[in-house]
């Protein structure tokens, strides 16, 4: 586990991403999209866990351009408002651009053939949906994804298999919201949707109180199993 650099797309600058390594030959590589918190210790330990089921693991830090390095508890008040005081200012175009980058790091590390998917939490989730529209990534993954409904015009554009993991509590993602994205996504051929009833916004989350063990451990082996699918 370490720190490497990524040059942007244009070659204009570069950002800080963790990396994570497998301890034999990779089957594939996943890019772990950053909730608001930026690349903290919750973050870093998913990275860890997918190369422990045998994945090349890297999450780029998105707010590079905003606070480099930034690492937030969500469950300290003040660190929360900073974290959405940064989600205010940020460009998630900018921030889909660096993940293009960041999945074609991850191609070079692979070698000829080898296969790149995301999974993203929160904002990550938002930016996961993005990413299956817009990139070449094989595979996605969004936990709790927020303000999908507004991004369905962008559904057509998704070639590659995309999985979303909804909390049938989201305070982020209210019932009108999850209903859209159902009316939206479930006849799309490369959609898959599961519902987790009860369950809260970052119920998949590695630290903290929002953590809820059954349904994160649920949408884990779904994730793996999903890419163990597309990636290998």
């Amino acid at each position: 586990m370490t720190n490497i650099s990524i040059d942007t797309l244009a070659g204009d600058g570069s950002f800080a991403a963790y990396l994570a390594e497998p301890s034999g030959p990779p089957r594939g590589a996943v890019v772990v999209i950053q909730e608001i918190f930026g690349v903290n210790q919750g973050i870093r330990r998913k990275c860890d866990s997918l190369a422990a089921a045998g994945y090349l693991a890297i999450a780029p830090d998105l707010f590079w351009r905003l606070e480099p390095g930034v690492e937030l508890d969500a469950d300290v008040p003040e660190q929360f408002q900073q974290a959405l005081a940064l989600m205010g200012r940020f460009d998630q175009d900018l921030a889909i651009r660096d993940l293009e980058a960041t999945i074609r790091a991850a191609r070079a590390r692979l070698g000829e053939g080898g296969k790149v998917g995301v999974v993203g939490y929160c904002l990550g989730g938002r930016l996961a949906y993005l990413v299956a529209a817009r990139t070449d990534a094989d595979a996605s993954v969004g936990y709790y994804a927020v303000g999908v409904p507004g991004l369905l015009g962008e559904k057509h554009a998704i070639a590659r298999p995309l999985l979303l993991h909804i909390a049938g509590e989201d305070g982020f993602v209210p019932k009108d919201a999850q209903a859209a994205m159902h009316e939206g996504l479930d006849d799309h051929p490369k959609v898959t949707l599961y519902d987790y009833p009860g369950e809260d916004h970052g119920f998949a989350a590695e630290l903290g109180k929002r953590r809820s063990e059954a349904a994160a451990q649920l949408a884990n082996e779904r994730t793996l199993a999903f890419f163990a699918e597309h990636l290998g």
